[in-house]
């Protein structure tokens, strides 16, 4: 076992303890900012010298995430490192992991990086998931289209896919070449679409002695496959199928032997079953609501994990709705006018409203710039709120 890495506890040089991150998006700054809030220096490895993690770490590698010399700087650099995404190459991990403690793992990482080993590992694991086929040549393009079942479906990248990019609709088997070639022919993941009553998902949190803590299943709605907005406690799932949940991503992390925060999604379907959807190793955007909900947010419990502090079960003291702000707010006025922020002073004027924006230089259509956490006295209350909200920034009703 790795001993636990103090905030206070400098060492034989001198160093403050340092954790690093790969990856310079929102995901690592938030996590910086959970770090440093605990006493902790930090840095980051990501290319982009405007990258949102990068303007607030002590240290910001600006190379590549495969850069030979990036990766010696970093690794003597921080006492340990985690990743923010789930595309950072595995390799670049497994690099690191020689000579710094890594969680997740790049093991770990490369399993949910790859949309069929992904279904494997979580149907190995005892969790079901949607019936699915490989499709990487001509061979499993006819094997796929000969399997009724399948249909509709959705073909899906196995690979670098998120936020409903790298997917197309397949209404039936002569529907599947075309699709495949609009993908340009990469190896996919043709799976059926289900019949669904609600998404939700679960954020666990699990340490390098097997410990494992969670934090309580959210409610999601998706628009054009981008979270739009999460619901906590989720007003359409039932106690049994939260914890049926829990208890599935908590044996999906175990059998990984994952070391971090994870967050699995999942579907609840019309016959009110549970069905594994897909996996990402590090905190997820259904888990901002947690910033200012819980006792322990997201990101401190992918601090304790990197640290080895100890994990303590998150309390959500408040009910909790979380609103996804994307560029196109800021291009009310119409695409091909000059961008204009949103009217923040009436948001902020509603009660219970927290707004975090993450730094971004531009606003583009679709790119993720912030999101909003409403909380309150009782879900009515903070559902209400949001809903004012929604129609003060021009977001459709929920």
């Amino acid at each position: 076992m790795i001993p636990p890495l103090l905030p206070a506890a400098a060492d034989l040089q001198g160093r403050a303890p340092t954790l690093g991150v790969l990856g310079g998006g929102q995901l690592g700054r938030m996590f910086l900012h959970a770090a440093q809030q605990l006493g902790y220096e930090t840095a980051v490895l990501d290319p982009d010298p405007a990258s949102p993690a990068g303007r607030v770490a002590h240290a910001h590698l600006q190379a590549g995430y495969e850069d030979p010399q990036a990766l010696q700087r970093l690794g003597g650099l921080a006492h340990a490192v985690t990743t923010e995404f789930e595309n950072v190459p595995a390799m670049a991990l497994k690099t690191l992991a020689a000579h710094v403690p890594v969680s997740p793992s790049g093991d770990a990482v490369a399993v949910c990086q790859h949309r069929a080993r992904e279904k494997a590992f979580i149907q190995a694991a005892g969790v079901p998931c949607a019936p699915f086929a490989d499709l990487v040549d001509e061979t499993g393009l006819a094997a796929a289209a000969a399997r009724p079942e399948l249909f509709p479906g959705l073909l899906k990248t196995a690979t670098l896919g998120y936020d409903g990019k790298g997917q197309r609709t397949v209404n039936g088997a002569a529907d599947l070449a075309a699709a495949w070639a609009d993908l340009g022919r990469a190896p996919c993941v043709l799976e059926k679409r289900l019949d669904l009553r609600v998404e939700c998902s679960v954020i666990v949190a699990r340490g390098r002695d097997g410990a494992c803590v969670h934090l309580p299943l959210q409610q999601n709605l998706h628009r054009g496959g981008i979270l739009a907005v999460t619901q906590v406690p989720a007003p359409d799932v039932s106690p049994g199928q939260a914890q049926a949940a829990v208890a599935a991503a908590e044996r999906i992390a175990a059998a990984l032997d994952y070391v971090g925060v994870l967050c699995v999604e999942f579907f609840v379907l019309a016959d009110g079953s549970l069905v594994a959807n897909e996996m990402a190793p590090r905190p997820h955007n259904s888990g901002h609501y947690s910033m200012d909900a819980c006792d322990i947010s997201q990101f401190e419990l992918q601090v304790r994990t990197l640290a080895g502090l100890p994990l303590t079960p998150p309390r959500q003291h408040s009910p909790a709705v979380m609103l996804n702000l994307l560029g196109d707010l800021w291009f009310r006025d119409g695409a091909d006018r000059p961008p204009r922020s949103p009217d923040w002073i009436s948001v902020l004027a509603l009660p219970g409203t927290r707004l975090h924006l993450y730094g971004k230089t531009d606003a583009r259509p679709g790119r993720k710039m912030g999101h909003l956490n409403i909380i309150g006295a009782d879900a009515a209350q903070v559902r209400a709120v949001a809903l004012q909200a929604c129609d003060l920034l021009g977001l459709p009703p929920f």
